[in-house]
């Protein structure tokens, strides 16, 4: 039986360190009206633009109401360019679920990879702070933390290139 485009795509990818995953979202809202377009932007609009993403698709299914609320739940099935392009989606969406269909053996890293990912981390949790903290502090408070941030932004930069020209491994 011939394979798809799809599943062209999908070996291709998973052969140079691709992941093929299932994510699990839920919504809740008053109006069930709102929830099937919400998680349609969710997946066509959020999801399928970011960075690292090859291609995702997602069933909803019919919301069921509880206690005034209506409920539903989303599955996406997502392949992602490598593993650094699934932990940033994750942590940036939350899903309530997550399950790697491939590759289904070991995944190795390069030290160099397990660096870029967890400065990856740093930022993208410097950032949901940064959000959190603009709608809680006072605007002087605001503008010193803002500083501050951009500050160890360049930090970061200056340790990532200094990195990249194989600084001494030494220093730490």
């Amino acid at each position: 039986m011939a394979k798809t485009e799809l599943e062209k795509v999908t070996e291709e990818k998973i052969a140079k360190g691709g992941v093929l995953a299932k994510l699990y979202f839920d919504m809740q809202h008053k109006e069930k009206d709102k929830l099937q377009p919400l998680l349609v932007d969710l997946i066509n609009e959020r999801l399928l633009k970011e960075r690292g993403v090859i291609y995702c698709y997602g069933v909803i299914e019919e919301p069921f109401e509880r206690e005034g609320v209506f409920v539903t739940s989303a599955i996406v099935t997502v392949l992602f360019e490598n593993f650094f392009s699934i932990v940033g989606v994750v942590f940036r969406y939350a899903p309530a679920g997550v399950e790697i269909l491939e590759p289904e053996k070991d995944m190795r890293f390069k030290i160099h990879e397990l660096q870029s990912m967890l400065m990856d981390l740093s930022q993208i949790s410097v950032d949901y702070s940064k959000y959190i903290l603009e709608r809680v502090l006072k605007p002087e408070d605001l503008k010193t933390l803002t500083e501050e941030l951009e500050n160890r932004t360049l930090i970061g930069k200056k340790f990532l290139e200094k990195q990249d020209k194989g600084g001494d491994k030494k220093d730490g």
